[in-house]
């Protein structure tokens, strides 16, 4: 409850907008005023009136409020909610305009969603819908256009709209079918007006829905899911069923939340358009990637599109990947998700009521709500129906080096050996596409780039790795029988075909390319056979796949694309060039599993599966592979970077959102070019980026060609420092990270992790994305902005420890100011938690080897615990063949435990050199290491440390203080 301060009448003031009669004005226009004009009331104080006059004015407001109060309950009881949870108000007029008007704004269904229409009353009304302009004054968008595409809908559909009615349902082995019919026609032709309707209670946190046509098969995502064969014996969700019209509602048993209810607008499903509707229950939602936006995504009338797309990030536009799903946060700090497996293009419409709308224009509606209940547990949910991410090579944790331009493989070895001189970690150097002969797929340049293969060999004497780039494209007009990836490609018809079954030609880097078609597996064949006769000239070790949106610089083809509704859909979710076919292949173009118009955005998927698959093979160990376009359950091959950025301070910021939307979405190895791709970058945000890019799970420092070297050596020496110092740290943290990605690719876990899904209880985390969690324990609070030797950040309410020196932050859930000189990122370990950390080295081949140092946050009760997984780093699949290591460690009462629930050779390489203790109350008067006596040093800010240890990891050992 609001106490409200009793004011005196004559000092009651009114905006101008409340005297005109007109709305409030928004946010940003009151900021803008100047305050002093704000408190000058608009009426000068008369003076004081006599006492009748006073009563007479005293008794006139009271008969005011009393009728203000009357027509308030009136209006009130004349609005309540319907038996429908999470339903706009009914209208009770029958009039039409009544009906409509009393549609509230932030529950108007777009009517007319075409992006380039200008929507008119008869255009409206010819729909069926109801047509108020909404004046730009009123709507809470930052703008709004006359069709209404981002703001309040003009046309929107009214009570009532035609709908399927639910006709007949049966129980199943599983839960429920039933029969679903359209008795009128939608204004979207090729209506398909019986459909079957299959509900599966398929585990107790896990719903499925599979609404399909039961006269036609139509295209379905050809990625492997469970197959339940049992009914959920305990589900902790309901699921009600409205009958006409019908809609699904979807609730928490432990709250009734209402997670999912689509009676809120018709639903339509059409050949080419299927939409419907849904209620949220709070405005937290997430996900719904690739976009380039802040983490929580903003839900004042915004279209997100999906379907892949090669363009620079740039804010409201479909990128490269494209993954239907959404994390929701609930009141109280329940957790759930929703995907859509659908791989059509599409739109998702999320306006402020809190509701979104689901366009897609091909395939069926399938889908699953993930019930949690907390944020970690959804996403864990969400990947065991896409499939956990495979558990990386070691070397894939360390830092990476690339750029465009480096012109010669002898300037690509320069930068090797000054990285070494310098004494600056590198694990893996990259080329970009100025290795290629003319930019052809499995070509080196026999000139500019001779030395290659012995760059390649002195890598790996130095213990680091080569990783080369690839575009799909294949050379098509070389001479016959000089390109054998193109000749043997035609042979074996590997290419995508257009329409009329010729092989489809389209132009990227090489000039006139060709398209391999990774649907095929005579494509995967075809690709492992080119990239295993490349290997034996430069033994690669891992691919940069990129253009695999695909992309294209023509749109369509060199021939163009047919007259089609295939090509020109009745209805084009709101793509970047407004055409499917804009800067990629055309829509009909002809694959073996589908047309392009169905597995477009799978390209990128089938290109890593078929890239890990072959270099697997041929390395026989874990294979590495980076890909741009991506789709649910990429992660099982690949891992991603956000693209080609610029050297700008909002795109360094922008970062930490996309590492952690592409964590939830079940990429955890994600990253983006560190200080830039495009532009010049400065030094300082260069410093800055590289901290911060030292906590990317995945790290690269990547820039364009014509631009400055960018690489730590070729910055100033404290520069150099400050970025050498970065990657020492991460390279000292190898083993935590190691073992996230271990938790990733066996519970499904997240590596970066937004501070919500550790404290989803406090909704100050909800919209945090300028910090991160390593874990559920070691938090990240980089400077994002220029000229500055702090950094703000938000602590939820614990005991926090500077990493550094142990000092304790004590928090209530508060904003605290960091200092953050120019050589400093912030780092603060959570109560509870130990981590193990490793003393670093230049190459994760030398320092993966090197003695352990566990670092225990002590809770105030004295407890923590931590694990650390280890392993030979690089073979297949040594979880499921037990072929690693596994230790837990925990504090409790002043004695710290190690226990190897797990044993392995590699293990046994491995010594425990110290420890530290943060957050030890009193100085200890003995330390006993296996109950033997042990040399110790306490600090005045409660840090307890014993050194020389020389503690075998693989036996359990005990430390312990009084």
């Amino acid at each position: 409850m609001v106490s409200y301060k009793r004011l005196d009448p004559e000092n009651v003031r009114f905006s101008n907008a409340a005297l005109l009669g007109g709305s409030a004005l928004t946010q940003e226009n009151e900021s803008e005023r100047d305050p002093e004009e704000c408190e000058r009331p608009l009426i000068p104080p008369r003076p004081a009136c006599s006492a009748t006059t006073g009563l007479l004015v005293l008794g006139s407001l009271l008969l005011v409020l009393c009728a203000g109060w009357l027509l308030a309950t009136m209006f009130w009881l004349h609005n309540v909610p319907s038996d429908q949870p999470h339903k706009p108000p009914t209208p009770s007029s029958t009039n039409r305009t009544d009906a409509c008007a009393v549609i509230a704004e932030s529950w108007r269904f777009d009517c007319y969603p075409e992006s380039r229409a200008v929507v008119t009353r008869e255009m409206c009304e010819a729909r069926g819908c109801c047509f108020i302009p909404v004046s730009s004054s009123s709507t809470s968008s930052s703008s709004s256009s006359p069709s209404g595409r981002h703001g309040i809908p003009w046309c929107f559909y009214p009570e009532g709209f035609g709908s399927y009615s639910l006709v007949s349902v049966n129980d199943t082995a599983l839960g429920e079918e039933g029969r679903l019919v359209r008795d009128t026609k939608t204004y979207y032709p090729g209506d398909i007006m019986t459909l079957h309707l299959e509900i599966r209670h398929e585990t107790n946190t896990r719903l499925r829905v599979r609404i399909t046509d039961p006269s036609n098969s139509r295209f379905e995502v050809p990625i492997t899911v469970p197959n339940a064969t049992t009914k959920a014996d305990s589900p902790t969700y309901s699921v009600e069923l409205s009958k006409e019209p019908f809609g699904l509602i979807v609730k928490r048993l432990s709250t009734g939340t209402v997670l999912l209810n689509t009676t809120v607008a018709p639903l339509f499903y059409a050949d080419q358009f299927l939409q419907f509707s849904s209620s949220l229950p709070s405005r937290f939602i997430y996900g719904l990637g690739e976009h380039r936006s802040t983490f929580l995504h903003n839900i004042q009338w915004t279209t997100l599109t999906m379907w892949a797309r090669d363009v620079p990030p740039v804010e409201m536009t479909n990128l490269y990947g494209a993954h239907p799903f959404y994390l929701a946060m609930e009141e109280g700090g329940d957790a759930h998700g929703f995907f859509l497996l659908n791989s059509n293009a599409m739109d998702v419409a999320l306006q402020p009521a809190p509701a979104l709308t689901w366009r897609t224009i091909g395939g069926i509606l399938d889908f699953y709500v993930f019930l949690g209940p907390d944020p970690s547990s959804v996403v864990s949910q969400y990947l065991e129906v896409i499939g956990s991410p495979a558990m990386p090579v070691y070397w894939a944790l360390g830092y990476h080096l690339c750029r465009w331009g480096y012109d010669s493989s002898n300037a690509t070895w320069d930068v090797v050996k000054s990285m070494r001189n310098y004494g600056i970690p590198q694990d893996v150097q990259w080329n970009d596409i100025d290795y290629m002969q003319r930019f052809m797929d499995f070509t080196y340049d026999p000139s500019r780039f001779s030395t290659l293969p012995e760059l390649v060999k002195d890598l790996h004497f130095h213990g680091q790795r080569y990783v080369m780039i690839l575009d799909p494209g294949i050379s098509s007009t070389e001479p016959a029988g000089s390109y054998s990836p193109y000749d043997e490609g035609l042979k074996r018809g590997v290419f995508i075909n257009d329409s009329d079954g010729n092989t489809l030609i389209g132009k990227v880097w090489p000039g006139l390319t060709a398209y391999p078609d990774f649907s095929s597996d005579v494509t995967h064949e075809w690709w492992y056979d080119n990239l295993k006769r490349f290997h034996e000239k430069v033994p690669f070790d891992g691919l940069w796949i990129d253009m695999n949106e695909p992309s294209n610089f023509l749109d369509g083809s060199t021939n163009g694309c047919p007259s089609s509704s295939l090509e020109d859909p009745p209805y084009t979710p709101g793509i970047l060039g407004g055409l499917l076919r804009s800067k990629t292949l055309c829509a009909t173009a002809q694959q073996k599993i589908s047309v392009h118009y169905n597995v477009h955005s799978l390209y990128g998927l089938m290109e890593a599966k078929a890239s890990a698959s072959a270099l697997q093979r041929i390395a026989g160990k874990r294979p590495f592979v980076i890909s741009r376009s991506s789709f649910p359950s990429q992660g099982m091959y690949s891992g991603h970077w956000l693209g080609d950025n610029r050297s700008q301070w909002k795109d360094l910021y922008a970062s930490i959102a996309g590492i952690m939307t592409f964590n939830l979405l079940g990429i955890p190895l994600v990253g983006a070019d560190i200080c830039g791709f495009g532009e010049e970058p400065q030094e300082e945000m260069c410093v800055r980026w590289t901290q911060l890019g030292a906590f990317y799970p995945f790290t690269r420092n990547h820039n364009g060609i014509d631009m400055k070297p960018q690489d730590p050596t070729a910055f100033s020496p404290l520069a150099r420092t400050a970025m050498r110092q970065a990657l020492l740290l991460r390279y000292s943290l190898f083993p935590i990270l190691y073992t996230l990605f271990h938790h990733a690719h066996v519970q499904g876990h997240t590596v970066a992790r937004p501070l919500m899904f550790e404290f989803p209880g406090d909704v100050k985390t909800y919209g945090i994305d300028r910090q991160f969690l390593w874990g559920k324990g070691l938090l990240v609070t980089p400077v994002v902005d220029p000229g500055v030797d702090y950094v703000v950040g938000y602590f939820p309410a614990g005991l926090w420890y500077d990493y550094y020196t142990g000092d304790s932050v004590p928090s209530k859930g508060e904003v605290l100011r960091l200092q953050a000189p120019l050589d400093k990122i912030n780092l603060h370990l959570r109560e509870g938690v130990i981590i193990p950390t490793q003393r670093p080295n230049i190459t994760l081949w030398v320092s993966s080897g090197q003695p352990l140092h566990l670092v225990s946050a002590l809770s105030e009760d004295g407890s923590a615990s931590g694990d650390l997984f280890w392993d030979d780093g690089e073979s297949i699949d040594t979880y499921e063949t037990n072929q690693y290591a596994y230790i837990v460690f925990d504090v409790t009462q002043n004695v710290m435990t190690s226990q190897v629930l797990r044993s392995h050779l590699e293990a046994t390489y491995i010594t425990v050199e110290s420890a530290s203790f943060y957050g030890v109350k009193a100085e200890p008067d003995r330390v006993l290491v296996n109950s033997q006596d042990a040399a110790f040093t306490y600090r005045a800010n409660q840090v307890l440390t014993v050194s020389d240890l020389g503690l075998n990891l693989s036996q359990n050992f005990t430390i312990s203080w009084m």
